[in-house]
């Protein structure tokens, strides 16, 4: 199984930001985690993604044990973004040295040797991503969608078998937040398993198989997204009426609800 977190507990500073989360995230599936701000979901990525343990519970990812690892090698398996992430990178490196990088899962790409046979498979990730054109063109001279989808790009670089992705439309205006949500759903039709966290329900793609809603630290609903992604649920998990309705395109719509008004 690709990533499996078996009662989760996460503690700071006397505060527990998770609680009792166990979450399993097979070959075939494709995950959304939604909450509000405060609800535990960056640090739950944090987590499956092996830059944070967990105060109790265990972590296993492709089959090996959080502390019972290697975790830099572990992590060249695991394919990475978030808009923190994508703020550590220097504005002036091409698009495919960002996406070479991670293959030894670094921030520059003159800490290791590439070839040619790592630039094919980099321009090969942004093409896949739709900006294959781009690949010697300067980070700082793409569009916000334009970058966010070269980082899309970089989590593919090692073949992943499992992505993670944090708010990736993060700092996106709303014609990246849209060519995002192309991309995401390319992801979710060809690619690997991933965990995505957002708190927009209309940031989720077709292909989404799976929800885990995510209040104060605590699981209000998870399973098969027709299940677990309800009105009922999303007015649970962000404390407000809501109503939650699906679009002819497979996208998701909420509004408030008029007996909260």
């Amino acid at each position: 199984m690709p990533l499996e977190l078996e009662s989760i507990v996460f503690e700071r500073d006397g505060r527990r930001i998770l609680d009792d989360i166990t979450l399993h995230v097979r070959a075939d599936e494709h995950w959304v985690v939604l909450g509000a701000n405060g609800s535990g979901k960056t640090t739950l990525l944090r987590i499956a993604s092996m830059y944070e343990h967990p105060s109790s519970g265990t972590v296993r990812v492709l089959g090996e044990e959080l502390g019972r690892t290697d975790v830099r090698r572990l992590r060249r398996r695991v394919g990475y973004a978030s808009a923190a992430l994508a703020g550590e990178f220097r504005p002036t490196l091409t698009a495919v040295e960002i996406v070479m990088t991670a293959k030894f899962a670094a921030l520059e790409p003159w800490w290791h040797r590439y070839d040619e046979t790592d630039r094919a498979r980099a321009c090969e990730c942004l093409e896949r991503m739709g900006v294959g054109r781009f690949a010697d063109r300067s980070l700082a001279t793409l569009s916000s969608g334009e970058q966010q989808r070269v980082f899309l790009a970089r989590t593919l670089m090692n073949d992943p078998g499992v992505i993670v992705l944090d708010e990736p439309s993060a700092r996106l205006d709303l014609g990246g937040r849209a060519q995002l949500v192309d991309a995401l759903g390319d992801l979710a039709l060809h690619g690997a398993p991933f965990l995505l966290v957002t708190h927009h329900v209309d940031e989720i793609p077709d292909g989404v198989s799976h929800a885990l809603l995510l209040r104060d630290g605590t699981a209000v609903a998870q399973g098969p997204i027709d299940e677990a992604l309800t009105g009922a649920t999303l007015s649970d998990c962000f404390s407000m009426p809501l109503e939650l309705g699906r679009r002819p395109d497979g996208r998701w719509s909420t509004w408030t609800s008029a007996s909260g008004g």
